[in-house]
């Protein structure tokens, strides 16, 4: 591979997207965060597999640290799937998943880093890892989690609403679907066409000047 030719190459995409647009308009950001809501009521209408195949390829684009994308994603859209999905749910979030017409558990594979020689061909890093197994587990979670708000914004992307939830129980996720691999559970989102009408008023959010410093 000439690395000259492909990095020049991946300069002048950059160039010609900035040109082309430089920022999105106000719709666009209203859709993805200003205006988007956390659902919890769903159509009975189905996800195109076509529709999570394209979110995913724009989910795999995000960046992480060293290209590491520890990120795993189960789409759960079977009854029997989801009946056991179920069991590790609180009781107030088992109607929620039920009706939505996918819930993905957003998993990070704590050996991604033997996947590096690929994902970070230019410079071996498996010695950061080797034998260090508290570093592989925050490197994982930290960057799935990236990974799974990147799903986030993608779904609203394409038109998909989205309900995340944090109210179950990982270890019975991770005995149910992950006994035996190196896969654990982060958290799960809905993925469907919202019910509006089960909206209530957004909730408040903090101003620049109570969250943020200039240093």
């Amino acid at each position: 591979m000439n690395l000259d030719k492909v990095r020049l190459d991946a300069q002048q995409r950059v160039t010609a997207l900035r040109q082309r647009k430089s920022r999105l308009d106000k719709d666009s950001i209203d859709l993805i965060l200003n205006d988007a809501r956390s659902h919890y009521a769903w159509q009975d209408k189905a996800v195109p597999a076509t529709l999570l195949e394209e979110m995913y390829q724009i989910v795999a684009n995000g960046a992480t640290s060293m290209n590491c994308c520890p990120a795993r994603f189960y789409f759960v859209t079977s009854e029997q799937a989801k009946q056991q999905l179920a069991l590790s749910l609180k009781e107030k979030n088992i109607d929620k998943m039920l009706a939505a017409p996918v819930t993905v558990i957003i998993a990070h594979d704590l050996d991604f880093w033997k996947q590096l020689p690929f994902l970070f061909p230019h410079e071996d890093r498996r010695p950061l890892f080797q034998d260090k197994p508290a570093y592989i587990e925050r490197t994982a979670f930290l960057n799935g989690t990236l990974q799974g708000a990147y799903l986030m914004i993608a779904a609203r992307a394409l038109g998909l609403d989205v309900g995340p939830m944090s109210g179950f129980s990982n270890d019975i996720v991770d005995q149910t679907f992950f006994a035996g691999t190196t896969l654990r559970s982060n958290f799960l989102c809905n993925l469907g066409y919202a019910d509006e009408s089960a909206l209530f008023q957004k909730l408040p959010r903090f101003e620049f000047s109570d969250v943020c410093t200039y240093l």
